[in-house]
């Protein structure tokens, strides 16, 4: 059997329906899926990641779910190369990868490639440092002008630690910032197609947040996050904590939120991030948009799907 060469991406704001929909065209073609989210990678983090269900996960093959912990940073790179070698996996098996998440600069960095930037030099670093404090930052700033104007154009005058990260990167190279960024590496070189939902109109999503969310502290959530906070290794700065539930609920936990400043301030933090999801995939190319509501959706999917130059194997 002839088998396809692309991918197929489901994008969308948190709470919008991606993984009903994910699943609903599993039923139709033989797919894995590969999730793009940053939260789902963490062990011991389900509740507040709507993190899909045992029963989901075995009747689906997943993949990036459950690999990290929550003490450990997973990056975009180790992301993209993660991916990569999944993608070509899942297809040397005759099946067809199905990205689905919103994580966005994960998508970014596998679609568009990632820039191949030196590492921190201390030595460099303490220098410039140094002259900083002798010259001042505008002595700085001024010097990046002459090298990488670009650069300096971009970041501002009073910004010193990408000041002096950009002239780091050209003593540390020989190129400039603007050059390396220019060149990038690592992108998928494969058939895309693209989705999107989300609710038509904004409210309907809110409300499909806040009710999310209070789903969530009726499970227990609570619990979840309590053994996460007495392991005493896990502190607020990491990534894990700093997600979306995680980060309220913590500080509930350690007394600086009621339980109903917790759950407000919650529902306003995942809003944002919907909003800045949505933000990304306003400008994003090639979209097909599905409302999340719409009874036809799974039928514009697959008839989008039939349409396309690949044949994309069915479900047995």
């Amino acid at each position: 059997m002839q088998t396809t060469n692309a991918v197929i991406n489901i994008y969308g704001p948190t709470a919008a329906g991606k993984t009903a929909l994910s699943l609903a065209l599993c039923d139709k073609l033989d797919c894995e899926i590969i999730s793009v989210d940053s939260a789902l990678i963490y062990r011991g983090m389900d509740i507040g990641t709507a993190k899909p269900t045992p029963e989901e996960q075995a009747k689906v093959p997943h993949h990036l779910i459950d690999i990290c912990d929550p003490s450990e940073t997973y990056s975009a790179a180790d992301f993209q190369r993660d991916a990569l070698r999944l993608i070509e996996d899942i297809q040397s098996r005759g099946k067809v990868p199905l990205l689905v998440g919103g994580t966005m600069l994960y998508f970014k960095a596998l679609l568009e490639g990632l820039s191949q930037l030196p590492e921190s030099d201390a030595s460099v670093r303490q220098k410039l440092t140094q002259e900083m404090e002798a010259s001042g930052l505008a002595a700085l700033h001024d010097r990046l002008k002459t090298v990488d104007p670009v650069s300096a154009k971009r970041i501002h005058p009073n910004d010193p630690q990408r000041t002096m990260r950009a002239l780091e990167v050209y003593e540390v190279s020989g190129k400039t910032l603007t050059e390396l960024t220019k060149e990038r590496f690592g992108q998928l070189n494969k058939p895309v197609y693209q989705f999107a939902i989300a609710p038509k109109e904004r409210s309907v999503l809110h409300q499909r947040i806040e009710q999310r969310f209070d789903q969530m502290l009726s499970e227990p959530f609570e619990d979840e996050v309590s053994k996460l906070f007495e392991r005493g290794d896990l502190h607020e700065d990491l990534p894990s904590i700093r997600s979306v539930g995680y980060r309220q609920m913590w500080q509930y936990l350690n007394g600086e939120l009621s339980y109903e400043e917790m759950r407000e301030r919650g529902i306003i933090a995942t809003r944002q991030l919907a909003k800045r999801q949505l933000t990304w995939l306003n400008g994003w190319p090639g979209v097909t948009w599905l409302e999340t509501d719409d009874p036809q959706m799974n039928d514009k999917v697959e008839a989008a799907l039939a349409q396309s130059a690949q044949k994309f194997p069915p479900k047995d």
